[in-house]
């Protein structure tokens, strides 16, 4: 015997390939089971295997959802997944930006509080159409709270408004 005698021209996937084949779809299978239900309803998913996802946000024996996500991820085997793999990245996505997005108006409330009318000046450049004495009021209010260790009404209000000024320019 040679060794072209055990080459055998074989294009299957090994098994090891298979299982992590399988535990991918496993793991996107718990992404769509703790998805928000709005964003769930915004994929579109055979009927057999919504009902699965249900039943698994039902389930809160640990034994019962691994077997139901194993389930999941055999269903999802008989379908192409990628395009729920894109809608669940798009998601992802959009939550980190939102999330930047907050860190940044955090960052410039704070910014607002310590320098007071010199940041001023900058937000009303990025913000032309922000109200200047409510944002002089809302500054003065959160830094006398502040200095006196008050909770942070005005601070939180403030914050509100950098909000509502980012996403009305961003319209």
């Amino acid at each position: 015997m040679n060794q072209d005698d055990f080459d055998i021209d074989d294009d299957r996937p090994s098994r090891s390939q298979l299982k992590r084949e399988a535990e991918a779809l496993q793991d996107l299978g718990l992404a769509l089971v703790e998805l928000p239900q709005a964003k769930l309803d915004r994929i579109e998913l055979p009927d057999k295997l919504r009902e699965a996802i249900d039943l698994a946000r039902r389930i809160t024996a640990h034994g019962g959802k691994r077997r139901q996500l194993q389930y999941i991820g055999k269903l999802m085997r008989d379908f192409d997944a990628e395009p729920v793999r894109v809608q669940l990245e798009a998601f992802q996505q959009a939550d980190r930006r939102a999330a930047q997005r907050f860190q940044q108006l955090e960052v410039l409330r704070d910014t607002l509080l310590a320098e007071g009318d010199s940041a001023l000046g900058e937000l009303l450049e990025r913000y032309p159409h922000a109200d200047r004495q409510h944002l002089r009021q809302l500054i003065r209010q959160a830094q006398q709270e502040r200095d006196k260790n008050k909770p942070p009404a005005a601070a939180r209000v403030l914050f509100k408004y950098l909000r509502e000024l980012d996403e009305s320019s961003a319209e």
